[in-house]
């Protein structure tokens, strides 16, 4: 049957456990396998697959970037992901202000293109740079922004769509006669009935009493509660003097449950103006921001966001979010992010500071930071961050999404809350407080551990509770994240029950059959059932090489909260995911990986859970890049995650040869560096380097590594130090610096002495960083404990430990404090707090005054730096750029690349080699081709400088190499 769906699609179909299971589900606590997953290459496939669903009685899920918060695109059927395909912006009116596109087009990609041409699609969600606009229309999204622009479906002009019996239809505005003609027509067609029925709906006196009386207040603009028929009613014909009717106003918001949408008609704004301003106000307490906010709002701000204490402890220990705390001053119990938006920053400082001047008469705040320019990104990307950082709790106790998108007015809002917080008082339960308090709509999130009975129970208790409550304020129990599986339940008590049976009727007029997203808004089965996690189900032991600091290996995995992160493409900047930003493929995400290993962990029955060949295949394009690290808001180490697998892994399979060979290079290497020369003809001459290749599984188009003539180690024994040097580092010699890059490594040497410091060799192991890239943990382990063992005994922050590989160096802050054994474990982190790749040492000096401009020749230079993955993830790629700056005249160009598709062996293996080449052509092959003549290309990474030379033809330099030749 499958089979033979799949044989009548030009896209693709699958229908294995492996891709079902990466499908079953989304951002939400929810999880139901599906049937299989479709990927349309067109329309005519998406009819196809409505007249499968008619005939086999199944059902469709829309689904675009899966980052639904309530268990949207989650179901039984068949999941339809045109997140891949349906890419396109058809077209552009700037004269009437609309764009169409596609429902695959990303929110922050649609800006990108309207930026040329003066023109902004406004509502932007937190996740804008992976949201995508049928995504958006489906929830009916808005975001931190609406007290300005609303909605998507205040955007929403026009949609094409595939009703249920696979006609097609266009939603538009219609006059009132349009509207009764489209009535009367005798065609019989399903886009005639819907028009009838809403007609008769909307036409019956006692219904729009109803329908007055129940639904939400018409103030509260944040309002996803079932389907929007209280906003139809509020058009012409049904109302005089109102707008005219338009069915998107139902569509949006009907969580793709109505009709399959192919094209989407937006209206767009003018850009906003040109400056912006964030008043950063610091209470002690949640109410008195609450109570500041409806003050903030009289003065029409373009957003008014809180962020809470418990988030703003979340990233104290966030690697990226730590940057963006610079504007906190002391230990504040709230901060209220007002934004303003006006043609200059004089109006936005006088503005500010009438605000400010209002908060203390009142004696509301205490901090009134007000910041420009660059620092207002790193602020919303701190509270951005806020959902990812809540699954960042170690244990099973989690900030669960049960109750955070309740709505009210923002007047009763700070009493909404504060019996809000009272109701989980009574549960000895506190709750995570931020977003959106402009539009009176804070998310809230309980600590509940919903894999225990009563947790489960708990959160079923809670959702009951608080709907009662915004019922009394008469609000929306979505604002924006939408009904879905989670408060599908509740709206006949929200609505009451004549109005949840108006709506019932509306889904069976457009889909008497249910095959579109069934049992979401009406007739949706409990909200504590389908969950991730079974409740009372007995934790696995996992016995790991890796540590876990507080958690398991299993709860590492279970960080991910699906948010999606991971699906942003390389126009949004950063690492993470290389292989997804080639391929687009949701089996290639972070999120991907992690849901893989939850449910093998979870599930397996198998003695050794790792023993799968379906998490190898999951697992298989994760480059290690570490850019989930840090990127992931939730921390997610997968690289950590992809070499504890692969050691049980290969414990019950065995290594394959290409493997044993990389994990073992550093004994291989220093066996043909015997002979360096005859190894480099063999490499390098085509006959013999074919053979070699076909015989290892290396690319054929790959060049291979070539070896120096001497290495590191003999070139410093014969040039040991000479004279007085006030200041000592310790060289760590990596075995990829010794043996491929000696004259850098030299030359690293050289300009370290130059610049007036004692270089100290030690004799010391190999860096593992091979071993651990292909799992061979316990080989690694005993590396890295001979390593602190050695290095801590003579490392201090005096004399600190500096490396010129970053992979390897960076290797004693990343795996090795979680790698050694218990009793060395506090000893390695010690250690890594003076370890540093040689670019940040010369950078933290010139810092403290020990290196200047003095010692470089002027001159005019320009250079493009791509930095390193791992020196992205756990330092920063401004090191190299602040000491490529140093010499005067130099200017620095940061490359926006994310990882350069190399990482080690990856781009060597012969099934990895094409991706690793898309990889390169996102970003930094064409910056490299594009550089004008003169301009030097600068890569900390050995890995990074072979790709840049075998993807572009162009030779990269470590960035000591154009220090040392800048050297007065």
């Amino acid at each position: 049957m499958l089979m033979q769906l799949g044989r009548q699609l030009q896209g693709e179909l699958y229908f294995d456990d492996t891709m079902r299971t990466l499908y079953a589900t989304d951002a939400s606590a929810y999880r139901e396998m599906p049937l299989a997953v479709a990927i349309p290459e067109n329309e005519e496939d998406i009819r196809t697959l409505i007249r499968f669903a008619r005939e086999h009685k199944t059902s469709l899920i829309p689904r675009t970037a899966g980052t639904s918060l309530a268990g949207q695109v989650v179901g039984s059927g068949i999941v339809v992901d045109v997140s891949r395909t349906f890419t396109r912006i058809l077209e552009i009116n700037t004269a009437e202000k609309w764009v169409r596109v596609q429902p695959g087009v990303i929110r922050d990609e649609l800006n990108l293109f309207l930026r040329p041409h003066g023109f902004y699609f406004g509502p932007e969600t937190s996740t804008a740079n992976r949201a995508m606009i049928g995504g958006m229309v489906g929830n009916n999204s808005c975001g931190s922004n609406s007290v300005v622009y609303g909605s998507t479906r205040e955007h929403l002009l026009e949609v094409k769509a595939l009703l249920s019996d696979g006609s097609e239809a266009t939603f538009k505005t219609l006059s009132p006669d349009e509207f009764h003609a489209k009535c009367e027509a005798t065609d019989g067609s399903l886009e005639t009935a819907v028009y009838k029925q809403m007609r008769s709906i909307l036409g019956n006196a006692s219904n729009q009493e109803e329908i007055r009386r129940e639904f939400p207040k018409p103030s509260i603009m944040r309002r996803n509660t079932g389907y929007a028929v209280d906003l139809l009613l509020e058009t012409a014909p049904f109302t005089a003097g109102k707008e005219d009717f338009n069915f998107c106003k139902l569509i949006a918001g009907s969580e793709g449950t109505l009709a399959f949408l192919t094209e989407i008609k937006l209206h767009i704004d003018p850009l906003p103006p040109r400056e912006t301003g964030l008043l950063c106000i610091h209470f002690n307490n949640v109410d008195e921001s609450l109570r500041a906010n409806i003050v903030a709002m009289r003065y029409k701000p373009s957003a008014s966001e809180l962020i809470d204490h418990f988030i703003l402890e979340c990233t104290k220990d966030n690697i990226e979010q730590r940057k963006n705390r610079f504007f906190v001053q002391g230990d504040p119990g709230a901060i209220l992010v007002v934004e303003f938006c006006r043609d200059t920053r004089e109006e936005i400082t006088a503005i500010a500071g009438q605000l400010q001047r209002e908060l203390e008469a009142t004696g509301l705040g205490y901090h009134f930071p007000l910041l420009f320019g660059d620092d207002t990104k790193k602020i919303w990307t701190l509270r951005k961050a806020g959902l990812g950082l809540l699954s960042n709790l170690p244990g099973d106790e989690k900030a669960v999404p049960v109750i955070e998108d309740t709505a009210v007015a923002v007047e009763d809002l700070p009493d909404f809350i504060a019996e809000f917080n009272l109701i989980l008082k009574k549960y000895n339960l506190f709750a995570v407080h931020y977003a959106h308090a402009g539009s009176g709509e804070i998310h809230l999130r309980p600590i509940i551990n919903l894999k225990t009975v009563e947790g489960n129970q708990l959160f079923r208790t809670i959702a009951e509770e608080i709907a009662t409550l915004v019922k009394k304020f008469n609000g929306s129990l979505s604002g924006e994240h939408g009904d879905g599986r989670l408060r599908g339940e509740f709206i006949a008590q929200m609505i009451g029950p004549r109005n949840y049976e108006l709506l019932r009727q509306v889904k069976y007029t457009w889909d008497p059959e249910n095959i579109f997203n069934p049992h979401k808004i009406v007739d949706t089965p409990s909200m504590n059932s389908m969950l991730r996690y079974e409740p009372g189900k007995k934790a696995p032991d996992l016995k790991t090489v890796f540590h876990f600091p507080e958690q398991t290996i299993l709860q590492h995995a279970e960080q991910c909260n699906g948010s999606g992160d991971c699906r942003k493409t390389h126009l949004s900047g950063g690492t993470m995911c290389p292989s997804y930003m080639a391929t687009r493929n949701e089996k290639d995400t972070t999120r991907a990986r992690a849901n893989i290993l939850r449910e093998f962990l979870t599930h397996s029955t198998k003695e050794n859970k790792f023993d799968h060949k379906e998490i190898y295949e999951v697992l298989d394009l994760c480059l290690a890049c570490k850019g989930c690290k840090s990127e992931c808001p939730s921390n997610v180490d997968v690289a950590k995650l992809k070499m504890e697998f692969l050691q049980h892994y290969y414990d019950a399979n065995g290594v394959p040869l290409r493997t044993w060979m990389i994990g073992n290079f550093r004994m291989l290497t220093s066996l043909a560096a015997i002979a360096p020369g005859i190894y480099n003809w063999l490499v390098k001459t085509p006959g013999p380097s074919r053979l070699i290749k076909r015989f290892s599984g290396f690319a054929p188009d790959r060049s291979m590594p070539t070896l120096e003539r001497r290495t590191l180690r003999s070139w410093l024994k014969a040039n040991p130090h000479t004279g007085n040097a006030q200041r000592k580092v310790y060289l760590f010699c990596d075995e990829f610096t010794n043996y491929n890059d000696t004259s850098i490594g030299v030359k690293a040497v050289q300009l370290l002495r130059k610049l007036g410091y004692e270089v100290i060799p030690v004799e010391h192991p190999e860096s593992a960083r091979a071993l651990l890239s292909k799992g061979f943990l316990r080989k690694a382990q005993k590396i890295a404990e001979q390593n602190v063992e050695l290095f801590s005994r003579i490392i201090t922050e005096k004399t600190p430990l500096i490396g010129v590989e970053p992979s390897a160096i960076l290797g004693f802050r990343d795996e090795y404090p979680d790698l050694v054994g218990d009793s060395l474990r506090q000893t390695a982190k010690e250690l890594a707090k003076h370890v540093y790749m040689v670019d940040e040492f010369i950078s933290l000096e010139a810092d403290l005054g020990h290196i200047t401009s003095a010692s470089f020749k002027p001159a005019k230079q320009h250079i493009k730096l791509h930095g390193h993955c791992q020196q992205k993830a756990l330092s920063s790629v401004l090191h190299s750029k602040k000491i490529l700056s140093l010499p005067e005249g130099y200017s620095v160009e940061v490359i926006p690349s994310g990882c350069c598709g190399m990482a080690g062996s990856f781009g060597y293996e012969k099934e990895h080699y094409d991706v690793s080449q898309k990889i390169g052509e996102l970003v930094l092959f064409p910056a490299v081709r594009s550089a004008e003549a003169g301009t030097l290309i600068a890569a900390p990474g050995t890995s990074c400088r072979h790709q840049i030379k075998d993807g572009t033809g162009v030779h990269a330099k470590h960035p000591v190499e154009i220090l040392y030749e800048a050297l007065v």
